[in-house]
């Protein structure tokens, strides 16, 4: 099996977390986009991979020319497909293939998962 996701932009890991009160929580950002990706998930009835082993092919597109880590918004995708019920544990990805793709106004991230097994 293989899916192609078309996203918005994942925040990066350096926004992803925040301090409160002496602990560590997920931020605003963060609980945004997974929300915006468990709606994408439902509206799309999207079919879940389980605990099969997966690769993921992503492209992420940023909004503008500043420097950025692109490997730094793979922890909130990641997360959030986890919690949208696309796969079991992103433990399961054996091979992750990330580049930059062209500046998109506002950004955004396509990522195709697809069953080890599977792949040609």
């Amino acid at each position: 099996m293989q899916l192609t996701l078309e996203l918005p932009l994942p925040p990066s890991v350096n926004t992803y977390w925040r301090n409160f009160k002496g602990r560590t929580v997920l931020s605003a950002g963060g609980r945004e986009y997974k929300i915006a990706v468990q709606e994408y998930v439902a509206a799309h009835n999207l079919p879940k991979f389980g605990n099969a082993r997966l690769s993921a092919s992503i492209t992420i597109f940023p909004r503008d020319k500043r420097k950025q880590d692109i490997e730094n918004r793979l922890k909130a995708l990641n997360d959030a497909l986890q919690d949208a019920g696309l796969f079991d544990d992103d433990e399961q990805f054996d091979r992750i293939y990330i580049c930059r793709g062209s500046i998109k106004k506002g950004g955004g991230c396509t990522i195709t998962v697809a069953t080890i097994e599977n792949e040609a």
